[in-house]
């Protein structure tokens, strides 16, 4: 019997050329291959002169290709983003009230660690996924702990207006799911970071940590509350140490990752900088977000269209039937759909955040072509017309 006769929807005859739309480690570049890594400096000394040189092009290629302002200092930290973050709050504060902004989960780890920290004065500006905290209540005489982009939620800054230029306080920015995907206003912030694994698709384990001038003079100025693990040391003696930000890193990196790094930034290059990487990203959020638009069963988690991210895209289910079902029973509902889609390799790792409300989160960086996105939409309404049919089935049942 064909699907048409037993009253299932028709299999989608186009699959997308990749299925991997994980929002991290992301996809590589289109046309990325292991040939393309530079395998001179592998079982080499990274203190070397040659390996230390490659380190510190990769730090000086980033600081360009992103356009970070000419005295912003650069390096590469261990522990990806989470490690670069965390190097900067034990680093950086607790000598003024810290604001911190909540609204999915990494912002809301960020806010546990600070606690636990035990920072005296610390404004906790909350708000439920899919939306923003009251950007409103940010003191600039505070210092503000952030994340740019949502990644679990899919809220992201429309901007940074809402930061006084003038502020007295730090801006702690974790911009990993940003960088290299969206314009950033460097000037109202003060420190930013990353990991290779997001936008640029480059292996993860690293981070990098973006340094303005105001922020080494609150690192060479104040003494941390408490004693630093080595790897989170950037002063020696009240001066910062220029060498994290020169390519001699805290700790032994990877130099077959940073090779992938190289690969990673060599294409963005090629293919324009950092405007065609944010050309990309938007091609790719005007993809489903016209879907969306034309969907009656699904609807962005993001309620404001101007905090919709368009790199780690989230999406509800709005269907009355759907919405009928318990929170564990919508779960099980989207991890069958996960499966089929899965199962049938069109799309791989799309499930929403374990933290987040039943849904989809897939992503829609610069290294995923858009037209692998336009594939991908009509196996997500195949497998929810799939899923409506067997509630159907078991109702008559």
């Amino acid at each position: 019997m064909n699907e048409e006769a037993s009253g299932l929807p028709e299999r989608p005859r186009v699959r997308p050329a990749d299925p991997r739309f994980s929002s991290g480690p992301c996809k590589k570049y289109p046309g990325w291959d292991l040939s393309h890594l530079n395998t001179e400096f592998l079982g080499r000394s990274h203190r070397a002169k040659l390996p230390k040189q490659r380190l510190k092009d990769a730090i000086d290629i980033s600081h360009r290709l992103l356009g970070l302002p000419a005295d912003w200092k650069l390096g590469i930290v261990p522990g990806s983003d989470t490690g670069a973050f965390e190097i900067a709050m034990w680093s950086l504060l607790g000598s003024r009230p810290v604001d911190v902004l909540v609204w999915e989960s990494f912002s809301s780890d960020w806010a546990r660690d600070l606690q636990a920290l035990g920072i005296d004065d610390l404004n906790l500006l909350q708000a439920e996924y899919g939306e923003l905290p009251d950007l409103g209540q940010v003191d600039s005489g505070h210092d503000v702990v952030m994340v740019y982009n949502g990644t679990t939620s899919g809220v992201c800054l429309p901007d940074l207006d809402w930061l006084d230029a003038g502020r007295e306080g730090l801006v702690l920015c974790d911009a990993t799911s940003a960088a290299f995907a969206m314009p950033m206003d460097f000037e109202r912030l003060d420190v930013v970071t990353w990991s290779w694994q997001k936008v640029l698709g480059s292996e993860a384990a690293h981070g990098m940590l973006a340094l303005s001038p105001r922020a080494v003079e609150r690192l060479e100025a104040s003494q941390p509350r408490y004693p630093l693990p080595k790897l989170f040391q950037l002063t020696k003696g009240n001066k910062l140490v220029e060498g994290i930000f020169s390519g001699a890193t805290i700790n032994t990196p990877s130099m077959l990752a940073l090779e992938d790094l190289h690969a990673a930034l060599g294409w963005a290059e090629r293919i324009g900088g950092r405007e065609a990487l944010w050309q990309r990203t938007r091609d790719n959020f005007s993809c489903i977000d016209n879907w969306v638009r034309k969907t009656p069963w699904i609807e962005w988690l993001a309620r404001d269209p101007a905090t919709r991210s368009p790199t780690s895209m989230c999406l509800q289910v709005v269907d009355p039937e759907f919405s009928k079902l318990d929170q564990g029973e919508r779960q099980s509902a989207i991890n069958a759909m996960l499966a089929r889609l899965e199962q049938e390799n069109v799309a791989l790792d799309i499930g929403n955040y374990r933290s987040a409300p039943p849904g989809f989160r897939i992503w829609g960086g610069a290294t995923v072509e858009t037209s692998d996105l336009q594939a991908l939409t009509p196996w997500l309404d195949w497998a929810f017309a799939e899923f409506k049919h067997s509630m159907q089935e078991n109702r008559h049942d």
